[in-house]
């Protein structure tokens, strides 16, 4: 017959079969978070080169965009509160566009992401927004897939409109606010319009420019 076990020794065995089951738990938790991360980055890889894409097609240049990268220096302009990559668009080894990467932390529930391109001659190729938790229904219109807002941006640059004209209609600007919602435009369009300013402030370095070419640009 079986002697009983001894209460140290069952508080011994005991521990040891949580040891193992807490072990084998952090290794299931580990491979689905490695798996889950890897699925992560994959899908915002493709996010990010269709949203590239959008913004400066593939007729439009003749490069990998994703390839062609390069981090921000001067963030405080765009807002962006860590290092960033931003994309180079070009033609024949000459950059045609640069893709920015900006931030806004005053859309109505706080933080929008947007994806600015600017061609090299200053004006927008388009915008979009990459995340944002804007309300649905609502703030969510600066969205491709839920109206064609986003599309004003379209061909402006600091000169089109006028500098006091980059205001949504409310505030005694040139673009559309949306009914019931005015504080989610009005914080993109101000980013925008700071994204074409700091493209302008950082041309040469953002094109690849010589000192020949920046000083007639």
């Amino acid at each position: 017959m079986q002697s009983p076990l001894t209460p140290a020794r069952s508080i011994l065995r005991n521990s040891l079969i949580l040891g193992a089951f807490a072990i084998f738990t952090a290794g299931v938790i580990a491979f689905i978070q490695q798996a889950t991360s890897e699925r992560i980055a994959t899908e915002r890889q493709r996010m990010q080169m269709r949203a590239l894409n959008d913004i400066v097609p593939d007729e439009q240049h003749d490069n990998d965009l994703l390839q062609d990268s390069f981090q921000i220096a001067d963030r405080s302009l765009l807002r962006l509160p860590a290092p960033a990559t931003a994309w180079r668009a070009r033609q024949d080894g000459r950059v045609s566009a640069v893709i920015l990467p900006v931030v806004t932390m005053d859309g109505y529930s706080g933080r929008i992401d947007l994806l600015v391109g600017i061609l090299a001659n200053g004006e927008l190729a388009g915008v979009r927004v990459v995340d944002h938790r804007e309300t649905p229904g609502l703030g969510d219109k600066v969205e491709t897939a839920k109206g064609d807002w986003i599309f004003s941006f379209d061909g402006k640059s600091l000169r089109v409109p006028a500098p006091e004209h980059w205001a949504v209609r409310k505030d005694g600007g040139e673009f559309d606010q949306f009914v019931g919602a005015t504080i989610t435009p009005r914080a993109v369009v101000q980013a925008v319009r700071d994204a074409l300013q700091y493209f302008e402030q950082h041309r040469a370095e953002l094109l690849q420019l010589t000192e020949s070419e920046a000083d007639h640009g």
